[in-house]
């Protein structure tokens, strides 16, 4: 309909040119379809069309503040320009809103992550050293593993099964481990507790319910607890790796005796 307009637009405009003796130029008093349609777009009515279309965006805006606000940051969150509803309904545009992104992630991305930190001898690791690594895991945001080295655990418990090797390789692939200290003290000594806090930046020393005293009977963690950096967390009753050994020890003894009738 609009192409067929604009042609008998042109051809009037033509013969007009002609009449007026001007055969040189076709264009002389020749007046655009386009013009004349942009004109009859600046009535009233059409003033009246906008301020009602606005009216309504508005009406739909106090209405249904819920379904806007879901447009407007699902626009943001999906980078789309909010121009044209800025544009419609006075709102900023998403070039304006960024800034405020930023300054949000930044306060989000710029939150101290805590890091706390959990030591043991995880011999012959069971789901008991799992569920004890996953609570720990739970009181911070990275945890790092301190593996108790093979002179320190004969001193204190007798010798170990696995070897610092094998129980480095066991602990460094569980998914809430994030990093490990091999070779570390049995006891929570002043200078290691430093180096917890200087160079490690750790902000708590996490360890079970169960008592761990040192051959003299003191607490292995009772600097940890003096400076208010000890967290506990519960004990997985049922199983340790003395019982797994024992339990080993038995079926051994029980299948000599039924070999030897």
């Amino acid at each position: 309909m609009m192409t067929i307009i604009c042609k008998e637009e042109l051809r009037r405009n033509r013969e007009r040119g002609g009449e007026q003796g001007d055969t040189n130029s076709n264009t002389k008093g020749f007046v655009s379809p386009i013009t004349t349609l942009k004109e009859g777009f600046k009535g009233p009515r059409s003033q009246n069309m906008e301020f009602e279309s606005n009216s309504t965006n508005w009406d739909g805006v106090y209405y249904y503040p819920h379904l806007f606000g879901g447009i407007m940051l699902t626009a943001a969150l999906l980078g789309l320009s909010t121009s044209y509803f800025g544009g419609m309904m006075g709102f900023p545009t998403l070039p304006y809103m960024l800034p405020y992104l930023r300054n949000l992630q930044k306060k989000k991305g710029g939150k101290k992550r805590i890091r706390v930190y959990m030591d043991g001898c995880f011999d012959l690791m069971h789901y008991g050293h799992a569920n004890a690594l996953r609570q720990a895991k739970a009181l911070g945001d990275e945890l790092v593993v301190g593996l108790v080295s093979d002179e320190e655990i004969i001193k204190n418990k007798g010798p170990p099964v696995l070897s610092m090797e094998e129980r480095l390789a066991l602990v460094s692939g569980l998914k809430w481990v994030d990093e490990v200290i091999s070779n570390a003290p049995y006891e929570i000594t002043e200078e290691f507790m430093n180096r917890l806090f200087n160079e490690h930046k750790i902000d708590y020393i996490i360890h079970g319910d169960d008592p761990c005293l040192l051959p003299d009977g003191s607490d292995a963690y009772a600097l940890a607890k003096k400076v208010g950096r000890y967290k506990q967390i519960k004990r997985t009753e049922g199983v340790s790796s003395t019982d797994i050994v024992g339990r080993i020890l038995a079926s051994i003894e029980e299948k000599k005796r039924n070999s030897s009738f």
